[in-house]
């Protein structure tokens, strides 16, 4: 069986498109199915025209949270409310093509997750604003590395999933960090990740719900609690050099022998190596206590089986 969970916040002009089209693309497949519509508590007539909608459709299941929660707990409640053997997520406004879908249920053969990515070689943009898709395709490479792996499109929520590989993984994000987190914890657990190239296009109705500023912040967040490591190691390096930089002028002076020793540099040289040199020391640190995070993640989930 499979089910498809689309959650909604305020896409009354997707509605009727968004069910009607996947719905098609499912029947297609001869296999038995659901949909799983998910209203985050839209204030607009997203849920009176889903209610509407699922009542023509014995294959579509709707659930409502009261209050906006956001992305990643509707996602959840998507994910326990689901039925099948295979679970596909897809966004509302139709920025992935669920003629796709059949792809990533082709490809789920045997890998346990399949991950539509417009960012790998064979996949498109289209339509999206330049600015916004560097930044996009940017923060996706900076995530993937913090992760350590090779998938192109982290953030994408377009992908297909072996049921029984989501329901071991305990998901904690609230938001679209979800996406990168359901990544990381299936990593840990030695799940295995495809990708499939597929085009994302921009959307036709309704506001993105998406803000630059906020989704930047939160995947640099989950970066750094990822690979912090890095991060702390990288400014231990600049600290160092800074101060280097700074003894090799303060040398040149010597030699001239026009140092004044009371020069306010003669203290911030001495300081600012000593700072790189613990901001190094806290990294090794911090990157034991990473992988000691990642090692009681993995026990408890085989505790928990």
């Amino acid at each position: 069986m499979i089910s498809v969970i689309v959650p909604m916040f305020n896409e009354e002009g997707n509605v009727e498109e968004t069910i009607g089209r996947v719905e098609k693309v499912l029947a297609s497949l001869g296999q038995e199915f659901e949909i799983v519509v998910v209203d985050d508590g839209s204030s607009d007539a997203t849920f009176e025209l889903a209610e509407r909608k699922a009542a023509g459709y014995k294959t579509v299941r709707l659930v409502r949270h009261r209050r906006n929660m956001g992305l990643g707990e509707a996602l959840k409640t998507g994910f326990r409310e689901s039925l099948g053997d295979v679970v596909v997520t897809i966004d509302a406004d139709l920025s992935y093509n669920p003629d796709d879908i059949p792809r990533l249920l082709e490809n789920l053969d045997g890998f346990d997750i399949v991950v539509g990515s417009p960012y790998m070689p064979g996949g498109r943009v289209e339509g999206i604003p330049y600015f916004r898709l560097l930044l996009s395709r940017m923060g996706n490479k900076v995530v993937a590395y913090a992760m350590s792996t090779n998938i192109h499109t982290v953030t994408s929520m377009f992908r297909a999933y072996r049921k029984a590989a989501v329901d071991s993984i305990d998901l904690d994000s609230p938001g679209p960090e979800l996406m990168p987190e359901i990544i990381a914890k299936a990593c840990a657990l030695g799940f295995s990740i495809a990708e499939i190239p597929v085009v994302l296009r921009r959307r036709v109705r309704g506001k993105s719900k998406f803000r630059l500023v906020s989704g930047l912040e939160k995947h640099f967040l989950f970066s750094l609690y990822e690979k912090p490591a890095a991060a702390i190691s990288v400014s231990g390096l600049a600290s160092i050099a800074v101060g280097c930089l700074i003894a090799l002028y303060l040398g040149v002076l010597y030699l001239e022998k026009s140092l004044d020793p009371n020069r306010p540099l003669m203290t911030v040289m001495p300081l600012l190596l000593m700072l790189g040199v613990q901001l190094l020391f806290f990294g090794v640190m911090a990157d034991q206590i990473a992988q000691l995070k990642r090692e009681l993640y993995r026990m408890r989930s085989r505790m928990r089986k």
